[in-house]
C-alpha cells in the first residue's frame, strides 16, 4: 500500500465472545496491521487498538463509534484488516467511511483502492458483492440442513462409530495443554520483560514502552502489537512490578 507518513487507528472485530477470548480470529487482524505499520515509512499506530466483539450484520457498534471519533478527531486513518471486518452490508460501509473525516479507512485486503471519491465508489460495490455472497452462503446452507434433514439424517452429534475420549483421559490433555501454554508464555514474557525494565529504567511509562517496542518492530507472543496494558501483564507476569 502506497501512503504517505500518517497515523492509523486500529480496528478489529470477531463475531462471538468465544473468539474474543480466545484472541481466534484477532490475532491475524493484530498481525496483519502489525506487519503493515512495520513495513510502511512514517506510519504510526494510535493504540490501543479498538476491538469489537459484534455480529457483523449490526450497525450498533459503540467499539467503532469510539474509533470514528478518534479518527475524526486527529485526522488518522482508520485501519482495517480485512473489509468483511468491517462490514459486509454496502449502505454500512458508505456511512463508515463518509465519518472517518479527513483520514478515510485503508483495508488491508485491498491495498490498490485509491482515496477520494472512486475509492468511495469501489468499496461500495466491493460490499454489495460481500453481502450478497454471504446472503448466497447463508441460503445454501439453510437449504442443504433442510433436504439432510428431509433424508432422515441426524444434525449434529457424535457420529456413527466415533470413539471418544474417556473423561480421565480428556482432562489429562487438557492439564498437559495448558501446562504447555503456560511454560511458552512464561518464557516469552522473561524475554520480552528484559526490554521493557530496560527502557522503564529510562524514566519511560507504559505507554512510552509499549510505542518502542512497536516502533522497533517486536511483536508479543501471539503476534500482536503492544500496548500499555499488554506491558503492564507482562511485568506482572515475572514480578518485575
Amino acid at each position: 500500500m502506497s501512503v504517505q507518513a500518517r497515523d492509523f487507528v486500529p480496528y478489529l472485530r470477531v463475531s462471538t465472545d468465544r473468539q474474543g477470548r480466545s484472541g481466534l480470529g484477532l490475532e491475524a487482524q493484530e498481525a496483519a496491521i502489525a506487519g503493515f505499520i512495520a513495513q510502511t515509512p512514517g506510519a504510526r499506530l494510535l493504540v490501543p487498538p479498538f476491538v469489537e466483539v459484534e455480529s457483523g450484520r449490526k450497525a450498533d457498534r459503540p467499539k467503532l463509534a469510539e474509533a470514528l471519533e478518534k479518527c475524526r478527531r486527529t485526522g488518522a486513518t482508520l485501519l482495517v484488516a480485512k473489509l468483511d471486518r468491517l462490514a459486509r452490508n454496502a449502505r454500512f460501509l458508505l456511512t463508515v467511511v463518509e465519518g472517518t473525516g479527513e483520514g478515510g479507512v485503508a483495508f488491508l485486503d485491498l491495498p490498490t483502492i485509491p482515496a477520494g471519491p472512486v475509492g468511495k465508489f469501489l468499496l461500495t460495490q466491493m460490499a454489495a458483492v460481500s453481502e450478497l455472497e454471504a446472503g448466497l452462503i447463508g441460503q445454501r446452507t439453510r437449504a442443504a440442513l433442510a433436504a439432510a434433514k428431509a433424508r432422515g439424517k441426524t444434525l449434529g452429534g457424535v457420529r456413527p462409530g466415533q470413539r471418544l475420549p474417556d473423561q480421565e483421559a480428556a482432562e489429562a490433555g487438557r492439564r498437559s495443554s495448558l501446562e504447555t501454554r503456560q511454560r511458552e508464555a512464561d518464557r516469552a514474557a522473561h524475554r520480552a520483560a528484559r526490554r521493557m525494565t530496560e527502557l522503564r529504567d529510562r524514566g519511560m511509562g507504559l505507554q512510552g514502552i509499549a510505542r518502542m517496542l512497536n516502533e522497533a518492530g517486536e511483536r508479543t507472543v501471539r503476534g500482536g502489537v503492544w500496548t500499555a496494558t499488554a506491558v503492564k501483564r507482562v511485568l506482572e507476569r515475572v514480578g518485575a512490578v
